[in-house]
Parts: C-alpha cells; sequence; structure tokens
C-alpha cells in the first residue's frame, strides 16, 4: 500500500487534529503518503484531496477543531453517492482511508466498507455515544470544558442565592451531563436515559435551601425532554418557596472548542499511529476504539445501528451525594 487518505466527519471533537498528525506521520514513517480530504464525506465525493506532509501538521496537536473541516452529508447513505467516492479514491490511487468520527461517521465508513473498499474508523465524538470505545475522541476535553463552566457558574450563583440550570451537549447520550454533574456535586442531572419529573427537580432545589447551601445547580443533558428554556419559566413562579432565584446557561458548541487534554491527545494519537499499521497489513472495515486503557478493535457491522448504554450506577451515586 502506497497511498492512504484520512477524513473527520460529522461534530468536530477536540483531539481530531492529534489523530491526523498521527496517521500521517506513521505512514511517512513507512514510505506511504496521505492524501488528506477535504469537508469530510462531502470532499470525499467532490475528490477535494490534498496531499499532507509532516510540516503539515506540524503543530496542531494541541489544537482543537480539525484541519481538514468536517461536514454532514446524508445524501451518502445513496449507493451512487458512495461509488462516486470510491471512484474519486481509486482515480487518486488511493488504496485505504481512515475515517475519524462519531455514529454517523462510522455509518459511511461501513458502507463503503460494504462496497469493498478497505476503511477503518477512529472512534471520535464528544457525545460517547459510539460502541467500541469507552471513552471515545473528545470526550475527557468536552467534559472538563463543562465542569469548568459550571465551577464559575456556582461561583457567582451562591453570590446571589441563585439556582442554575445548565444545559449540556451529548445529543441524546446523557454522559456528559451525569459525569458533569457527578463531579461538581449537581443537585440534579437530567438525562434521556432515566428522566426526573418536574416535580422531583423541585424537591431537590428545594431539599438544598432547607439544607443551608447557597446555591443549587441542575444539569441537563441536551437529549433530555426538559427543554432548559421551559424548565426555568416553570419553576420561577415556584421561587419564594425554593428559596432561590432560577438562572439557565445553554453551555452549547463552547465545549467542542476546547484544546484538548493530555487524555484526549493520547488517545487520539495512539489510535492514529494503531489505524495506520492496522490498514498497512490489510486489517480493515474496523473501528478502533479504547477499553480499559487499551486499543479495543470492533468490526464495523457490530458498530452500526446499536445503542451505547450508560452506567446509571454513576447517577446512583450522583442521588446518594446530594443527600
Amino acid at each position: 500500500m502506497k497511498k492512504i487518505a484520512v477524513l473527520t466527519s460529522g461534530g468536530d471533537a477536540p483531539g481530531m487534529n492529534a489523530a491526523i498528525r498521527a496517521v500521517v506521520r506513521t505512514a511517512l514513517h513507512h514510505g506511504v503518503e496521505t492524501y488528506g480530504v477535504k469537508r469530510g464525506f462531502a470532499g470525499l465525493v467532490d475528490g477535494d484531496f490534498e496531499l499532507l506532509s509532516s510540516r503539515s501538521v506540524s503543530g496542531i496537536i494541541q489544537q482543537a477543531g480539525t484541519i481538514l473541516g468536517s461536514s454532514r452529508l446524508p445524501e451518502f447513505k445513496e449507493s451512487k453517492v458512495q461509488h462516486r467516492a470510491i471512484k474519486n479514491l481509486n482515480e487518486q490511487k488511493i488504496e485505504g482511508v481512515i475515517i475519524i468520527g462519531g455514529n454517523g461517521s462510522q455509518m459511511g465508513s461501513y458502507a463503503m466498507a460494504q462496497d469493498g473498499f478497505p476503511v477503518i474508523g477512529i472512534a471520535s465524538t464528544i457525545d460517547n455515544d459510539l460502541i467500541g470505545s469507552e471513552p471515545t475522541i473528545g470526550v475527557d476535553t468536552a467534559i472538563n470544558v463543562a465542569l469548568e463552566s459550571v465551577d464559575r457558574l456556582k461561583v457567582t450563583a451562591a453570590s446571589h442565592r441563585r439556582a442554575i440550570v445548565v444545559e449540556v451537549m451529548g445529543r441524546m447520550c446523557g454522559y456528559i451531563a451525569l459525569m458533569t454533574g457527578l463531579a461538581s456535586g449537581a443537585e440534579a442531572v437530567l438525562i434521556p436515559e432515566k428522566e426526573l419529573s418536574f416535580e422531583e427537580v423541585v424537591a431537590r432545589i428545594k431539599r438544598a435551601y432547607q439544607q443551608g447551601k447557597t446555591n443549587a445547580l441542575i444539569v441537563v443533558a441536551e437529549g433530555s425532554r426538559h427543554n432548559v428554556q421551559e424548565l426555568v419559566e416553570s419553576l420561577k413562579p415556584y421561587e419564594d418557596d425554593l428559596g432561590f432565584h432560577i438562572r439557565f446557561t445553554i453551555l452549547g458548541h463552547v465545549q467542542r472548542g476546547g484544546a484538548p487534554t493530555q487524555c484526549d491527545r493520547v488517545l487520539a494519537t495512539r489510535l492514529g499511529v494503531r489505524a495506520v499499521e492496522m490498514i498497512l497489513k490489510n486489517e480493515t472495515n474496523i473501528l478502533l476504539g479504547q477499553e480499559n486503557q487499551k486499543i479495543k478493535v470492533t468490526p464495523l457491522r457490530n458498530v452500526v445501528g446499536r445503542e451505547k448504554k450508560l452506567d446509571l450506577e454513576l447517577l446512583r451515586m450522583a442521588t446518594i451525594l446530594d443527600e
């Protein structure tokens, strides 16, 4: 194998650049050229390739985002679109592709694998909802960004006797919310995997006031059935009874933009190096992730369409510690 390609797809995740760097430099070590695909699967379909050198990836390990750009391309599920992408790769004499991304991205990986093109996926999503890795690239950074923000919000909340409702990202997975809530001592964590009723939220905030706390924190996953703004509007009539003024903050995409932590840089580097080594051995059509600090290999067919379960024991712990 003399030429491979690498692309990043879907939502950007801190650590993607570290993975790109590892892929390029490992390939060069083995005498293999690496072509970067711009704009994810859209660039693959448009034939937007760029030959990457060691210099191309210099100084990016600490950068969030992705130097290759990313996009979402729902049309890639169509076979004619997939064939166009593979045709472009074949015309460039590219013999394998490494795809860095989450659930939707790895569906694209699997589609290409089924068409006979050698593919390796690298598990990268801040949502941590992808089968085959615990955690995925970007998760540690996203949680730490959320946690730092929440810690700051609690300081100002204590100054004004407020209850703060904070929404964090994660799509339909409550992992970021749960870990942020557990690490920050939240009074309640609202996640799609196990919802609390409005009455339970009220009771948690009221208990915080009765215990003499100067603030209360409710962490809400974006996939929760509780809309943050609607929840706050519903709580405001109870302010006198609750003892706190109610405010809310939506952290949003700030969680994607943090400089990758040491954990994410090392995880991305390990997966990038291994991806090249495996693709050169023709061990393909797999997803690379991590489990128990070791690299885990999962066939793509076992990844697509499966739901990753959240450890609700952590939620039980968070509830006990708030009592």
